[in-house]
């Protein structure tokens, strides 16, 4: 099995943070999940960065992905997220591009996850703006699933769960190690590995209040405004961090 991801800071595991400041993920999970699953070793690797929108994912991640000697089997797409969240959203490029991916990996017979993120919009400035344009995107997701026999749909915005302040890493943006988990569950099923979704106890609260709140729009939101202003990204200066095979071993999957 060979299984490659390309995308943001979703797919590159941001908010999974390891001893060290390198990250996880939902797409390191799946890999070593199908490794143990599947009871044979996975190459792997995740073209994904950070803060990336979704033409950049699109040109320059997808033809070094197809590209990968040997070819891969499986390649998880997801995109647009960023661009969802800026004033100039565009709808039909989004479509465009998602559509060109579709039809890439049809040509190479490589089969194409497609995936949404979880819903944040409950603790997001402005997340009835984002939920609007999510919806449309979800539509078009599963119809291509409908459409091309190749593809594979998770459809992680519709996890009622996951919108739970306790999946979220404190930026409120990005899942934390516990949502990682749920989205990598939910996407070895649709694989082909049935896996236990991990849930949350269902007294847990997360913290409220005014200085709460303040924190958060101090440490997270204004900075992101300032990126914006700037022009700059997080990702800025990133590399991918596994640009070639990596291979997975079923012994040395850690048991979270």
């Amino acid at each position: 099995m060979r299984f490659v991801a390309m995308g943001d800071s979703f797919t590159e595991g941001v908010g999974d943070e390891l001893d060290g400041g390198a990250v996880r993920g939902w797409a390191d999970l799946v890999a070593a999940g199908l490794a143990s699953g599947l009871d044979e070793s996975v190459d792997y690797a995740n073209l994904a960065i950070r803060g990336r929108l979704i033409r950049p994912i699109v040109d320059e991640q997808l033809e070094p992905a197809l590209a990968l000697s040997p070819r891969p089997d499986v390649l998880a797409f997801n995109g647009g997220g960023n661009d969802m969240m800026r004033p100039g959203f565009d709808r039909d490029e989004i479509v465009r591009l998602t559509q060109r991916v579709v039809k890439r990996t049809e040509r190479e017979g490589v089969k194409l996850l497609l995936q949404t993120g979880a819903d944040p919009t409950d603790g997001l400035p402005r997340g009835e703006m984002l939920r609007s344009r999510v919806t449309v995107f979800t539509d078009m997701l599963t119809e291509l699933e409908d459409t091309y026999e190749h593809v594979t749909f998770v459809n992680n915005y519709a996890d009622e769960e996951m919108r739970r302040a306790g999946y979220w890493a404190p930026d409120r943006l990005h899942l934390n190690a516990l949502g990682h988990r749920r989205v990598a569950a939910r996407v070895l099923t649709a694989l082909g590995v049935p896996t236990e979704l991990p849930s949350l106890e269902a007294d847990h609260q997360a913290p409220t209040g005014v200085l709460v709140e303040a924190r958060y729009y101090a440490t997270y939101v204004l900075p992101w405004i300032g990126r914006r202003l700037t022009r700059r990204s997080s990702g800025d200066g990133r590399s991918a961090k596994f640009a070639d095979w990596v291979r997975i071993e079923p012994e040395a999957v850690e048991k979270a």
